[in-house]
């Protein structure tokens, strides 16, 4: 089926935390796609040579600035490791996921994002959230989702 509609890319972060005492908190929360993140999009697609490095890190931080258009990184990130990227053919929906161990990104986290590099880098969306206590003994599996419709 043919679709007239201008294609549309909505994000939201899952986040998993799974205390060392066994207990497990779920949150979820949509973000936004920053304005480098679309200029990434355009060039991934578009660009001939110099073509951007693919998404591949989500970072965590303790900012409490308010998401914007024009932001290029968190505004106080304090863990990044590597993702895994998962779609499967013919759908619509595609991830990026990192799990933070225990003793990795421990603190009052409130913000998260996707890069495409260990450091720095084309920073594709942010979102805020209510600080979650990240403990010594804690881990937590943070899951961005994107759907194009």
């Amino acid at each position: 089926m043919l679709s007239n509609e201008p294609l549309k890319l909505k994000g939201s972060l899952e986040l998993v935390l799974r205390k060392g005492n066994g207990d497990v908190e779920v949150r979820r929360k949509d973000n936004i796609i920053v304005d480098v993140g679309f200029d990434f999009v355009a060039d991934a697609i578009g660009k001939g040579t110099g073509r951007p490095d693919v998404m591949s890190h989500i970072a965590l931080g303790t900012g409490t600035t308010t998401p914007a258009a024009g932001q290029t990184g968190l505004t106080t990130e304090i863990s990044r490791l590597a993702a895994t990227y998962a779609h499967v053919a013919g759908s619509k929906v595609f991830t990026f996921q990192s799990v933070f161990a225990a003793g990795v990104a421990t603190g009052a986290l409130t913000e998260a994002g996707v890069f495409n590099a260990a450091a720095a880098g084309i920073m594709f969306d942010r979102v805020l959230f209510d600080v979650i206590n990240k403990g010594a003994d804690d881990s937590m599996t943070a899951t961005f989702s994107f759907t194009m419709s």
